[in-house]
C-alpha cells in the first residue's frame, strides 16, 4: 500500500508539471484539461486511499470528543 501511495503521488506530481508546461507553451485547451484530470485523480482516487491507509488500525472514538473523552480533558487540566 505503501509503494502504492508513492507512485500515484510521483504520477500526480509529474502530471501535474506537465500539465503546467503544456499550458504555458500555449496550448491551454490541452494544459487545462491535463490539470483539471490530475486534481481529480488526486482527490477521487489518492485521497482516499491515503485516508484508509492512515487510519488502519486507529478506533475513531479515540479523536472524537465523546463524554469520557472530555472528562479527561477536564482532568489533565486540573492537574496543571
Amino acid at each position: 500500500m505503501k509503494y502504492l501511495l508513492r507512485i500515484l503521488f510521483l504520477g500526480i506530481l509529474i502530471s501535474l508539471s506537465y500539465g503546467l508546461y503544456v499550458n504555458s507553451t500555449g496550448n491551454t485547451l490541452l494544459g487545462n484539461r491535463i490539470i483539471g484530470f490530475t486534481v481529480l485523480m488526486a482527490a477521487f482516487i489518492f485521497m482516499p486511499i491515503f485516508l484508509v491507509h492512515r487510519w488502519k488500525g486507529k478506533r475513531l472514538q479515540d479523536y472524537t470528543l465523546s463524554k469520557e473523552n472530555l472528562e479527561k480533558l477536564r482532568d489533565l487540566d486540573q492537574k496543571k
